[in-house]
């Protein structure tokens, strides 16, 4: 994106501030999202995301801090740069009694749309998302996963030069979430920015260049995912699903093998991992002895969420169960 000929971030926040009575929400968090580019934020439930959205997007007052959106300042003026945002919630917003092609007129004339544009525009993206055959339906009719997809249409119908997509695959069916994920690689292709929060660590590392960690309201890491990575490389990780075990078996595993790096992990699952190929047998002696019975051993490839769990110190199981535990709309 440029201005006056000069290149400017897509999205460019510096000290973002936002208290909720005694709760800090986020707490001066900096951070720059190029033009082009799919910018991962990831954290655990309460931990800022929605309220750093919600700030971006114009949908709440900063206490403190600075937003420029392609270079325009939203921060007195929040509205100033909405023609050229999209938003799609993690909870649909359209209505369950419009069909889906009157729901995507609908959006068109809130941005100002002809009549004969925003009713071209709208058969595009049904044609283009699979809907075609599903538009003279009610919304209220869809299944989860088409719900889904019209709401990421409705959010481009004006064609936005910046996304803002929030847990776009959460709680549809695997071949639906696959399609969207394909969609937003085509959207991004296409020139589209994409500010981006899922808790599928998998997601991010598959759709994101850059990727920012966020924790009781505090950045902890911003980095390329390749990067990332780099903490993780070379490592030989495996993991045991265990039944039997007490509280105390890791810190015993990691004094029995003081070579090893161990960690716990929930449904009794107990991961090692060494820069030199990992020896079961010994563990699995040492387990015997401790009468614990191993039910699966498996040597795993490094990935994202390894990472994630190195830098935060929370497990992405314990981000998924609050996410299904949160009620439709929720979120700090």
């Amino acid at each position: 994106m440029s201005v006056d000929g000069k290149a400017v971030a897509a999205i460019d926040a510096r000290g973002l501030t936002k208290r909720f009575g005694e709760v800090q929400a986020v707490a001066g968090v900096d951070f720059t999202v190029d033009a082009g580019e799919v910018f991962g934020f990831l954290g655990p439930n309460g931990a800022g995301k929605t309220t750093t959205i919600n700030m971006l997007i114009g949908l709440a007052r900063l206490d403190a801090g600075t937003i420029r959106i392609a270079g325009i300042d939203c921060s007195k003026n929040p509205k100033a740069a909405q023609h050229l945002i999209g938003v799609i919630p993690d909870d649909s917003n359209l209505y369950p009694e419009l069909t889906g092609f009157e729901n995507l007129c609908f959006c068109g004339a809130l941005y100002g749309m002809t009549k004969a544009a925003r009713e071209t525009r709208a058969r595009e993206l049904l044609e283009r998302f699979g809907l075609a055959e599903a538009a003279p339906r009610k919304f209220a009719g869809y299944s989860r996963g088409m719900k889904r997809k019209l709401t990421i249409a409705a959010g481009i119908m004006h064609s936005p030069s910046i996304l803002f997509l929030d847990e776009p695959t959460t709680g549809i069916d695997v071949a639906s979430a696959r399609q969207i994920r394909q969609l937003i690689a085509q959207l991004n292709t296409g020139g589209t920015t994409i500010f981006l929060t899922t808790h599928y660590i998998e997601e991010a590392e598959r759709l994101c260049r850059r990727i920012a960690f966020i924790v009781n309201g505090r950045l902890v890491r911003t980095d390329r995912v390749e990067t990332l990575m780099e903490q993780v490389h070379g490592q030989h990780i495996v993991v045991f699903t265990l039944e039997g075990a007490g509280p105390r078996l890791a810190t015993k595993v990691a004094t029995a093998f003081p070579d090893l790096a161990v960690e716990p992990h929930a449904g009794g699952r107990l991961q090692v991992a060494s820069t030199a190929t990992v020896r079961v047998s010994p563990l699995l002696r040492f387990f015997e002895e401790q009468g614990v019975e191993v039910m699966e051993a498996r040597k795993v490839q490094p990935s994202l969420e390894d990472v994630f769990i190195r830098v935060t110190g929370i497990e992405t199981t314990v981000m998924q169960r609050e996410k299904e535990r949160k009620p439709m709309g929720a979120g700090v």
